[in-house]
């Protein structure tokens, strides 16, 4: 049986299901396949389901994900996210103007055919706007009935504060992993002091830590994937080599790379939020939940994945620049 978990007042399962990956982002998914795995998910405990207004080419994530949940409703715990937009320049942006608040909630839920939200996420900081102020707008749709609990994504220490002061955050949403290590030195002790919760993006490593993915030059030539420090050159012969130390464990727990890197972050009493666009990842990545590690692996992953061993950065640098504001 599915595990439960709070992100603030809020219980989901404790695995959710990232749905970025149903739109081109790796490559060219099946439509059909995607939403197949979203009707699977609350099957095997799975409701907690994860989109954004930027994931797809205009909007075309919540509205996949929309046509999925129609008549099914009642069955998931529904998140998406703003704010992260591309300027007129095509470089990446942020909006949080509480006018394109409102303007932007609107437009998710006509595009997920849906009279509400479940947790609604910041998806990335505008610094040109105070953070109470776009807090203040989805307060503003909370009173509407339009969300019902509040989240920002990829936010620094002070920032996190200070929405949190304005309203409460239910979770945090950022990226976390075994080769992504990086929030443990503040932004998690942070939202453990303060009671939000957090939801683990991108727990395998965008499938590098499953062991399957080639380096970029193998990948197909419109996934994302391929400018990403991480999987370019001797970046990724040297992180290659801490995932052949995660299938030799996974062997000893008698599981897949895959469900012991989730269950790593499972054991810190988190959410990982793991993508699939077909069924059997998703399920594959729900048994995780079954894995117990033993102390001594858990122990032997700690000094394998030691925060700042993986080589690269994990997005180009301009995306980099707007990250932790």
């Amino acid at each position: 049986m599915m595990e439960r978990r709070k992100l603030g007042q809020l219980e989901v399962s404790a695995i959710g299901l990232g749905c970025m990956s149903m739109t081109p982002i790796y490559g060219e998914p099946d439509p059909n396949q995607a939403i197949a795995t979203l009707h699977r998910a609350p099957e095997i405990g799975v409701d907690l389901i994860d989109t954004s207004d930027a994931y797809g080419a205009n909007g075309s994530n919540e509205e996949l994900v929309g046509r999925a949940l129609k008549g099914r409703r009642e069955k998931y715990v529904l998140a998406t996210k703003f704010g992260n937009i591309r300027l007129p320049d095509g470089k990446p942006g942020a909006n949080g103007k509480p006018d394109y608040v409102m303007q932007a909630c609107e437009a998710s839920l006509k595009r997920l055919d849906t009279d509400y939200i479940d947790l609604y996420f910041i998806h990335r900081v505008d610094e040109t706007v105070p953070i109470e102020d776009t807090v203040g707008a989805m307060v503003r749709l909370k009173q509407q009935g339009k969300i019902r609990h509040l989240g920002i994504s990829e936010a620094g220490p002070n920032t996190i504060r200070r929405a949190h002061m304005t309203h409460p955050m239910a979770a945090l949403q950022t990226e976390y992993s075994l080769w992504t290590r990086d929030v443990e030195a503040e932004i998690l002790p942070l939202c453990r002091e303060l009671g939000i919760g957090f939801v683990a993006y991108s727990p395998l490593g965008r499938g590098f830590l499953t062991g399957t993915v080639a380096a970029a030059e193998q990948l197909p030539e419109k996934d994302r994937r391929r400018d990403m420090p991480r999987f370019q050159g001797e970046n990724a012969q040297v992180n290659r080599r801490l995932v052949d130390e995660l299938k030799r464990l996974a062997g000893k727990e008698g599981c897949t790379p895959a469900q012991l890197a989730i269950a790593w972050l499972l054991s810190r009493n988190i959410v990982p939020l793991a993508g699939a666009s077909k069924r059997k990842w998703l399920e594959e990545n729900a048994k995780a939940v079954e894995v117990k590690p033993s102390a001594a692996t858990l122990e032997a992953l700690e000094r394998t994945f030691q925060p700042g061993v993986t080589r690269g950065d994990r997005y180009p640098k301009a995306m980099m620049a707007r990250l932790g504001l």
